[in-house]
């Protein structure tokens, strides 16, 4: 499977963003999907998953209330609502998938990670 991540920019505190990540090679449907994030000179952290369906999710606490994660299986996509951006909000995002159906949240349960959208928030 394959992921592609977009939509990331410059955006200023306050504002909002939304990232997509077109997942290809397989049916999305199969994947628990994930977002992680890494700062410069930081470890790569979780963000924020979704199940399959789409009916359970999980965040990180700093982003609890200000993201949201959703997905649509039909177009094979998986996206991050960010809003009330913060600077500590700037990062490579990038998105993942895993195939056993349970929520995960460390990078080392995902087997797929896509390339990354640089995110940026100016204060």
């Amino acid at each position: 499977v394959q992921l592609q991540a977009s939509g990331g920019g410059l955006v200023q505190a306050g504002g909002s963003l939304r990232l997509s990540c077109a997942v290809s090679g397989r049916s999305s449907r199969d994947y628990v999907l994930g977002w992680f994030r890494q700062a410069p000179g930081k470890e790569r952290e979780f963000v924020a998953t979704i199940n399959r369906s789409g009916q359970r999710t999980d965040y990180t606490d700093s982003v609890k209330g200000r993201f949201t994660i959703s997905r649509d299986n039909a177009k094979n996509t998986v996206y991050l609502q960010m809003n009330s951006l913060k600077p500590e909000d700037t990062a490579v995002y990038f998105c993942a998938a895993r195939y056993t159906p349970l929520l995960a949240t460390t990078a080392g349960e995902y087997k797929y990670f896509g390339q990354g959208t640089l995110v940026t928030v100016s204060s």
